[in-house]
């Protein structure tokens, strides 16, 4: 047990490898960019979850989700983990605690000595009925995402997007709403939302899509009656709700376009989205939620990846927190 002398500050638990985040008391990486022996996998986003991996930790819906991504032999061996389980690795242990960003999806507290250290993953705080909202872990190390780690992004409630959609609806009734969004954890939210708003029409996706919505049902997330958009009818796609990609037939009425994301807020986004119907829906923490959750875990240090670092590098530092870019190549 040579290298628990060693580990005297929470930042030699992690380090920064070609590979990705490598903690070496538990002979582990977190969503690694290449094949590695041992993989722990926050979520099913292909941009931190990758196939190839000798063995892959993660949530049961995690691994749903690779699997029918990659296949079910992504990885040569897969090792389920409940929320809030505490697994042993070599020297470490990790549990995994809900982030709210997408069915499965967890943050990793790493505890090594007595040193913890917490990679959250993507995550955010608001209200989500398709996964378990974020749990703060008081930590010594905390390593943040920043996809928008900017003051001007405050994301509205969704609820208020979803309203927006269906005010639409009311006015142009005879109108197909076509609504863009990341087949996997944007497009059942809002397919959850628009159910929680009374919507109870079926709802068109497309293969894609169909296949994910399955995945959320099977692990107990109601999202009603789900279609394929392909092979409708004029009339039946006339005047429906269609999320994702479609193809419309002959005789479909001019749609309404929509495009659900965070990005909606600037209206250099919005212009270049093209839509008829921006919509501020976002499964990443504003800058009030980043800077909200940092307050509460209260870390002695802070890491900060994939967005724009430098203003939370400054809030974090003029509160007395050391702050400093990660940058892994390979996240967005």
């Amino acid at each position: 047990h040579g290298l628990l002398r060693q580990v005297t500050r929470a930042q030699d638990i992690l380090r920064l490898t070609p590979a990705g985040l490598y903690c070496e008391a538990g002979d582990f990486y977190i969503d690694p960019l290449r094949k590695v022996s041992r993989a722990v996998v926050t979520h099913g986003h292909s941009d931190h979850a990758r196939p190839g991996h000798d063995a892959v930790l993660a949530t049961k819906e995690t691994l749903a989700v690779m699997a029918a991504r990659y296949g079910d032999k992504f990885a040569a061996a897969q090792q389920p983990a409940r929320l809030g389980e505490t697994i042993a690795l070599g020297d470490a242990s990790i549990t995994l605690k809900p982030a709210g960003h997408v069915v499965g999806s967890a943050q990793v507290v790493i505890e090594v000595a007595d040193k913890r250290v917490v990679v959250s993953g993507d995550y955010k705080r608001a209200r989500d009925p398709t996964c378990p909202p974020f749990e703060p872990v008081p930590c010594d190390l905390f390593i943040t995402e920043a996809t928008f780690g900017l003051p001007l992004f405050r994301h509205p409630p969704a609820s208020d997007e979803v309203a927006k959609l269906l005010h639409s609806l009311r006015l142009f009734p005879d109108r197909p709403h076509i609504i863009g969004a990341y087949s996997l954890g944007k497009a059942q939210r809002f397919i959850a939302l628009l159910r929680e708003a009374a919507y109870s029409a079926p709802i068109y996706v497309d293969a894609a899509t169909a296949k994910l919505c399955a995945i959320y049902e099977s692990h107990g997330v109601p999202l009603g009656d789900i279609r394929l958009a392909a092979s409708q009818s004029a009339n039946t796609i006339n005047g429906a709700i269609i999320v994702g990609k479609a193809e419309f037939p002959d005789g479909t009425n001019d749609p309404v376009t929509a495009y659900a994301s965070g990005w909606m807020r600037t209206r250099k986004r919005a212009r270049a989205a093209n839509v008829d119907l921006p919509l501020i829906v976002s499964d990443h923490a504003d800058w009030h939620e980043l800077t909200a959750t940092i307050a509460e875990v209260a870390p002695g240090e802070l890491w900060i990846t994939h967005g724009a670092e430098a203003a939370l590098i400054h809030w974090a530092t003029t509160r007395g927190i050391r702050a400093r870019p990660l940058s892994i190549a390979g996240y967005g």
